[in-house]
This record gives structure tokens, sequence and C-alpha cells, in this order.
């Protein structure tokens, strides 16, 4: 476990070093901010080659995500088709809260392709029973009703019911067994520590805007990692893979946030994620031109719960635009007729 409660200025040094601006410039000259991302290697939207003239509002946001004394945000974005991505603190650990969701649902699907579940098959709900928080490591559950692990996934992702996550969890043996399943498919830090119901009972014990808590995290780019290998049927068959990417699509949590930030009618998938202090949504978008897009974006303080969605809403808007900009749409159609 590594937790560290960074002064303002690691909280910085830690901002440019995401940004690739460490080590960029000549020895002897620190560059601001502002000088970075007007220079080379401030290109962070890349495709097959680098994109030297930035728009002005995507600059203008990325300057604004970069004020540390906010609250930590990660993004991350990949485009399927031409490989172009978009990465801000990509690499550091966010909590997952409920995004964590995709990966157990993920692990269960793989049972079932593997012979070991089916769909069909009922489980008990796990209902929380009242206890103080960190009164012992695992917070005390009942068994409730049982529902279909089909219904199990449906409420889990559409509606993030969290006792039906934690019967799904029981079922493929626990945090340890979704932690393994992410390791087998080649995501190194996404990790699951604690079921639901321990996760929300002791929600608060650290800020995340500036604790690193690496218990139930992930970079915002190895969420995009899974999320995209999802999509693509790089795990599982084609039936689990539809199931869980259809189940995607349907969810209605989060209003306010990737969906708020999207032309009206446009087709996308998503799971929500909320916890002390810390918002988040992750999932992919259809462009007009049929490319799709993953993004994962992590956002903690920013004032409130209301400012935290607004800050997703505006960063996908940004995303949006940036990947429909017509030097991705060329590389698009490069790569098609290629």
């Amino acid at each position: 476990m590594n937790r560290t409660a960074p002064s303002s200025a690691r909280a910085a040094l830690c901002l440019l070093a995401g940004l690739g601006l460490i080590g960029a410039a000549p020895q002897g000259h620190a560059q601001s901010f502002e000088e970075f991302i007007s220079g080379d290697n401030g290109a962070i939207l890349d495709g097959r080659e680098k994109i030297r003239s930035m728009p002005p509002v995507l600059r203008q946001q990325l300057v604004s995500i970069a004020a540390a004394d906010r609250g930590r945000i990660g993004v991350a974005a990949l485009d399927l088709t031409t490989g172009a991505s978009v990465s801000i603190l990509g690499e550091q650990a966010f909590p997952m809260a409920s995004t964590s969701k995709i990966a157990i649902a993920a692990t269960f699907l793989a049972g079932v392709d593997a012979g070991r579940y089916r769909l069909q098959d009922r489980y008990p709900l796990q209902i929380p029973v009242a206890s103080r928080p960190f009164d012992g490591p695992v917070a005390p559950v009942k068994p409730g009703m049982q529902v279909a692990a089909e219904r199990l996934i449906e409420l889990m992702i559409t509606r993030s019911d969290n006792s039906a996550t934690d019967a799904m969890l029981k079922a493929v043996g626990g945090p340890k067994a979704v932690t393994e399943w992410l390791r087998n498919a080649g995501l190194s830090r996404q990790r699951i520590d604690r079921d639901i119901a321990t996760l929300v009972r002791d929600d608060g014990e650290f800020d995340p805007v500036t604790v690193v808590d690496e218990r139930d995290s992930t970079p915002p780019e190895e969420m995009v990692a899974l999320i995209a290998g999802l999509y693509q049927g790089k795990w599982l068959s084609p039936e689990s893979r539809d199931l869980l990417v259809n189940t995607m699509t349907r969810t209605v949590t989060g209003s306010r946030r990737i969906k708020a930030g999207l032309p009206s009618g446009s087709r996308f998938g998503h799971k929500t994620g909320t916890l002390n202090n810390t918002a988040s949504d992750v999932g992919f978008v259809e462009l007009p031109d049929g490319r799709v897009i993953v993004m994962a974006i992590y956002v903690t303080g920013q004032g409130g719960r209301p400012q935290r969605d607004q800050r997703i809403a505006q960063i996908t808007r940004v995303l949006y635009d940036g990947f429909t900009e017509s030097r991705f749409a060329a590389l698009a159609t490069a790569q098609t007729q290629n």
C-alpha cells in the first residue's frame, strides 16, 4: 500500500511529470506550463504524427486542469482506430469507486466463458449490516434475495447497485480473484482490495486530493486499456463481450458527467464512480465517422460534487471535439484505406 500526502510543490511536480514536462526543458531553464504547452513537446493529443497546433479551447482546458490546488484530475483517452491518445496524470493512481464494477463483471463473464458459471445461476444479494467505520477489515453483510447473474450484472452496471456487485464479487472468489484476472489480462496496477460494503463503510479515511491510496485504485490509462480490450473482444467470448458492452450503454447514473459533455444523440456506454471528494466516469463513445474513443476521467476536489460532475462533462466535450478535429479524421481515413 502506498499512501503519500504531497505538498503543493510535490503535487505540481507530479503534474509536470505526468505531462512529460520534467526533463524536456534545456538544462538551466525552468519552463512554465504555458511555455511547455506551446512548445514542440506540448502535443498532448497525438496520432501517427505530433500535432503542433493545439486548438485554443483544448489549451485553455489543459491549463485549467493543471491547477493542482483544486484537486487532482486524471484523464486518459484512446482512439481505437488510429491509436491517437490523451493522457494527463494518466499513470497516477485514482480511486476507482464504482468504476471497478466493470472488472468484476468481466471476471464473472470470463468464468461463464470457461464453463464455471452460468448467467442463469442465482446468487444472494449481499446486504450491508450497520457497523462502525474501520470496525474490522471487512464490513458485515447478510444474504438477501436470490437473483440471476445476468440480472445482477444489469443492476451493478446500469444502476451501480452495491448489493448486486458484492453478490458477483463473492461468486467469483472476492477481490483477490478480480485482481488476479486483471493481472492475467496484463493490467499491472489496477486492483481491487475490498468489497463494496467495506469500501463504502470506510469511505473518507483519506482525502484523494492530497493522498494517493493505491487500494481499490487504477491509473486512468489502465482503465482505458481495460475498456478498450473488452470492447475489442480481447478477453471475452463475443457473447460475453456484447452483453457487457451493451449493458454499459444502458447506464442511468451520471447524467451530468460524460453524457452531459456529448452532443445529443451520441451513442456511448459508461460506468460512473463516486466516493468522498471524488467522482469519475469511464466508457466509450462512437464518433460520427464510426471511430470509437475510449475515455477515463477521474476528478478529485474542485469544490463539491456539482463542480466535479461539471469538470467531467467539460473534459468529455474537449476530448470529443479534439478527436473529431480534422487531423484525427484524416488519420482515421488513412488507416481505413491502408
